[in-house]
Order: structure tokens, then sequence, then C-alpha cells
């Protein structure tokens, strides 16, 4: 690679960050743009239902004018819609912080919600012999 300095490495390739909600995993590279944000190649304006691009889409409104100086390019796989969402979320939020790191920020977002920096470790518990998910049994008769 020669003697590339780290600032030419990010302004070449951005920050990559990922985030995991139970089987939805998301990945996000944030360069230096113009505000376009981008999930599985989709523009965030053009996901449906408005609610989950609202909520894709808050800690771009915690930033403020930052968001406007960059590009983000999301990759969501796994999951059903609000795992990727909340994946996406939490991808985007991190990438914002690792571009500029700022402790008012940090501080700002774990405020609003702590999922926006720290991946939800919950997962799906193991199924268990005699019956068909982790804690369902087959119901016993009394008589």
């Amino acid at each position: 690679m020669g003697s590339m300095t780290e600032k030419t490495i990010r302004k070449k390739k951005g920050v990559t960050t990922k985030a995991k909600k139970k089987a939805a995993t998301a990945r996000a590279v944030i360069r230096a743009g113009k505000g376009i944000v981008r999930i599985n190649s989709l523009n965030l304006n053009a996901v449906r239902p408005r609610e989950i691009k609202e909520f894709i889409s808050e800690p771009l409104e915690l930033v403020g004018p930052l968001s406007k100086e960059v590009t983000i390019d999301v990759s969501v796989r796994g999951g059903g819609f609000m795992g990727q969402a909340v994946a996406a979320r939490t991808a985007i939020a991190k990438a914002l912080f690792d571009f500029k790191p700022n402790e008012k920020l940090r501080q700002t977002m774990i405020a609003y919600d702590r999922l926006l920096l720290v991946d939800d470790p919950r997962r799906v518990e193991t199924k268990k012999p005699l019956g068909p998910k982790a804690r369902k049994k087959k119901q016993k008769s009394k008589r």
C-alpha cells in the first residue's frame, strides 16, 4: 500500500461499521459526500412504510448538519423487516459516530436510545427436545 496516511484511506474507502439484531446483519460504509443514504442500493426516501423510514433516519436527525456532509451505503441481510430496520439504524449511528468522534454526540445518542450505539445482544433461544419450540411443550391432561 505504500505510505498512505489514514486520512487518504478514509477519503477513498470511508469508515465501515457493522450492527446486528436477531438474525439481521447490517454493514454501513460512510464517506464524505452529499447527504445520500442508501439501504441495499435503495434511497432512504424510497423505504416504505413511512414509520420504518422515520425510525431508520433518527440518527441522521440527531447529528444535525453532519448528515448533509456524508454519504452512507448500508447493506442488510437476514432476519425480518423490523430486525433489518433496527440493524440498519444502529449501523448508521455507529458510522456517524466513527466518522466524527465526539463525546457530546455519544452522550446525546445514548440518552436518546442506547441501541443506537450498542447492538442488541438478545438472540433466539435454542429448541429443546419434546417440544416444537424452546419452551413450548405438549399439553398434559390430568384425566
